[in-house]
């Protein structure tokens, strides 16, 4: 491996990445459309420039924003990516990281959405959805399935 770039992949090898390091910011989302992604209450994931695959993910548009990225084959989440994103920059999943420790979270963001019985105390600052950055939150409109919650209680 160089020394200057990170690599990871899905879980049954289908999907690779390597990108160039230092990598981004880091941070673990508790917003609901990354709870539904990543079949856990939060999403930990930090930014990677300049990746490339090996095997292409599949991807799903699940917002106006943004897309998440995939293995077709074995199902591992492996990113979210802003459609307005530089080419190559993809919010990466960290435990996708062949090393996970060289990305420890900076911050909590979507915290409005935390689920009750998750107690974190790291001591890491947290935020609402759109207040991490100077940047206005943009206006996010989620494709994930807005009924999923009432379609046990008609059957």
């Amino acid at each position: 491996m160089n020394a200057e770039e990170i690599h990871g992949g899905c879980q049954c090898g289908a999907v690779r990445y390597w990108a160039a390091l230092p990598l981004g910011r880091s941070s673990i989302c508790h917003c609901r459309m990354c709870q539904r992604a990543v079949g856990n209450a939060f999403a930990p994931l930090v930014v990677a420039h300049g990746v490339t695959w090996q095997g292409m993910p599949a991807t799903w548009a699940s917002s106006n924003i943004s897309e998440r990225g995939f293995c077709a084959n074995c199902g591992t989440p492996l990113f979210l990516r802003d459609f307005d994103a530089p080419d190559g920059e993809f919010e990466i999943m960290i435990a996708t990281l062949d090393d996970p420790e060289i990305a420890p979270p900076q911050y909590h963001v979507g915290v409005e959405s935390r689920v009750g019985w998750l107690k974190i105390a790291d001591g890491l600052p947290e935020y609402v959805t759109g207040a991490s950055t100077d940047e206005p939150a943009p206006t996010i409109l989620s494709h994930q399935n807005p009924t999923a919650h009432a379609v046990k209680e008609e059957q």
